[in-house]
């Protein structure tokens, strides 16, 4: 039987450790400004989203499909502007949080490849050529 992310992370005290470090590093970081901007001032009802969300991606229970429906993220996320900078700042995030969680590396490897996939695929803004 395969052990779930959500449980090797630490089930919920794992998950939502991980949402609290990605969201005190989008309120304390001066380069991801951009990214700040597209959040609510408070960040509590985005940190409950994303713990929510991220218990069941990581194989846990299903508590957002519960409470919202299915996730739909791409869909959630088209009225905010979502480009390369923002992608690249949530990914800054992430990856500091991933970094300070403490898993061990073959969770942590996993995790910063999905999370750049899942941040690659909300982007919703064609790339800017350079003038």
């Amino acid at each position: 039987m395969m052990i779930s992310l959500y449980k090797r992370m630490g089930e919920d005290e794992g998950v939502k450790s991980l949402v609290d470090r990605f969201y005190d590093h989008m309120e304390q970081d001066p380069l991801v400004k951009e990214l700040r901007d597209i959040h609510a001032p408070d960040l509590t009802e985005a940190r409950e989203k994303l713990y929510l969300f991220l218990c069941g991606w990581l194989g846990g229970p299903q508590r957002f499909v519960e409470r919202y429906g299915p996730p739909m993220l791409r869909a959630r996320h088209l009225p905010f502007s979502i480009g390369k900078r923002e992608r690249d700042q949530w990914m800054r995030c992430m990856t500091a949080a991933l970094a300070e969680a403490g898993l061990p590396e073959e969770i942590h490897a996993h995790l910063l490849q999905a999370f750049s996939r899942l941040a690659d695929h909300m982007r919703n803004q064609p790339e800017k050529e350079a003038v």
